[in-house]
């Protein structure tokens, strides 16, 4: 019985696999639309809508809703377009999310680069930080294997101009760039999460200093915590918060610029000593 299953799991493997290839190979020529021409829809009646108008109604609910609530429906719903029919556009949600990543990409033109290397690297981080807020839904996303479209081709060959020439070789480059988009990513998620609680809280960051203050002041004595109680006092009265995760953003940047500003300038490794022949191996 084991043996007569075998030749039926196996086809089912094979169709899953090809149909994974032409859902690919669909989404990629979606994101490439621009350059290779409109492709038509699958199956169905005629387009009533453009391919261009469903990433767009999806970038909104997004938008407005977060990503955990974008549905290929509520796209449909937005369009005037039955549920089945969006997927005459786009092969499903996973694929319009590439999709939606890579039109973000391209909304504002890349600028000139600055004059400096170090002003390119920070053009870089803020571009991303703006991008994030705008668009909080990005740092939802699944990146780890993410589509190669044209906006997203664009934005990495002009970070990759930012530093080409300041003494890195193509594996320090392309890691510059993923340190630079990772601190930023992570700032950015930390701004957003702090302006989610204070609107979920109803209360400002100063208000609730204010409400935990005189609790705070009698378990926290300047005995018991001499270091954090001057630091978080100076914190405190700067911040008017909790924290300020913009001011947190400018600093870690410009210390992570600071150190890649040494990476052309370091010694090169010394090759490691050699290792003495043992006895009998002449």
């Amino acid at each position: 019985m084991a043996d007569a299953d075998e030749p039926t799991a196996g086809r089912g493997a094979a169709d899953e696999r090809a149909e994974r290839v032409r859902t690919t190979e669909r989404t990629l020529r979606l994101l490439w639309r621009r350059t290779l021409g409109q492709p038509q829809g699958s199956r169905g009646p005629r387009q009533r809508v453009s391919v261009d108008e469903v990433v767009r109604a999806a970038i909104d609910i997004a938008d407005a809703e977060g990503l955990h609530a974008l549905s290929m429906r509520k796209v449909g719903d937005r369009l005037g377009l039955g549920v089945m029919s969006v997927y005459t556009y786009v092969p499903g949600r996973s694929e319009l999310i590439g999709l939606m990543v890579d039109e973000v990409l391209g909304e504002n033109a890349l600028p000139a680069h600055a004059a400096t290397s170090r002003e390119r690297m920070r053009q870089i981080a803020r571009m991303l930080w703006d991008e994030y807020h705008r668009h909080p839904w990005l740092l939802q996303v699944e990146s780890s294997r993410p589509w190669i479209g044209p906006n997203g081709s664009a934005r990495y060959e002009w970070q990759l101009a930012a530093i080409e020439g300041i003494g890195l070789g193509d594996l320090e480059m392309d890691q510059v760039v993923a340190l630079l988009v990772g601190f930023t990513e992570s700032a950015a998620r930390a701004s957003i999460n702090a302006s989610r609680t204070e609107r979920a809280s109803g209360i400002t960051d100063l208000e609730w200093w204010e409400i935990n203050a005189p609790i705070l002041e009698q378990v926290m004595d300047g005995e018991r915590y001499p270091i954090s109680g001057r630091v978080g006092q100076v914190a405190g009265e700067t911040y008017n918060a909790i924290s300020d995760p913009a001011r947190s953003f400018d600093f870690g940047l410009e210390r992570i610029l600071d150190g890649i500003d040494l990476l052309p300038r370091r010694q090169p490794a010394s090759p490691p000593a050699p290792t003495p022949p043992r006895p009998g191996h002449g």
